[in-house]
């Protein structure tokens, strides 16, 4: 019993050994399955500083609103669920930004492939007034490389992305960004 372990444990730290030994001689020149996956993570990002990508999508009264729609305006485009604890906790605050800045700023929250009572039960619930898109298949989230809810970002009236912001937003950070953006309540 005891040589059976023995050798069990034998096998064990030389197949460690091994490996240390070829990560440590095979260099920085062999890629690894994490830096492929960060390179190609990289490469499909959606940039800063780059243009934002148009779509267009249904609100909830039926209308076609797209985004090139709001060119000349700061938009705060949010993607959302109704079933997004951080997202409910952060509508509020876009609800008081919306109507502080008026025309200057316009909210453009886009669901994540949800049925559309209940988005208008979350919406009449919160009693949001900006723009809420239906994305049925989540098409648009992909176009913008959606990876967790919420995901915010501020593109200037020139159509730029200028911010990204992946999960809760606290209202610090959304005054933060506003005035980055040269805006002012």
């Amino acid at each position: 019993m005891r040589r059976g372990l023995a050798l069990f444990a034998g096998i064990v730290v030389g197949v460690g050994i091994g490996l240390l030994v070829i990560g440590l001689l095979r260099g920085d020149d062999f890629p690894t399955i994490s830096d492929s996956l960060n390179e190609s993570a990289a490469s499909e990002t959606l940039a800063l500083d780059s243009p934002a990508p148009d779509f267009e999508l249904a609100s909830l009264s039926g209308e076609q609103v797209a985004l090139e729609d709001f060119r000349g305006q700061y938009v705060l485009l949010n993607f959302w669920a109704t079933w997004c604890g951080p997202c409910r906790l952060e509508m509020p605050a876009f609800q008081d930004r919306f109507k502080e800045y008026g025309g200057d700023l316009q909210i453009v929250a886009v669901n994540f492939d949800e049925a559309q009572h209940l988005v208008k039960n979350f919406v009449d619930e919160l009693g949001l007034t900006f723009e809420v898109l239906l994305d049925p298949g989540a098409e648009i989230q992909r176009l913008y490389q959606v990876r967790g809810y919420p995901t915010s970002y501020f593109i200037d009236p020139a159509g730029v992305v200028r911010v990204i912001h992946i999960g809760l937003m606290t209202e610090s950070q959304l005054e933060g960004y506003l005035t980055d953006l040269g805006l002012e309540g």
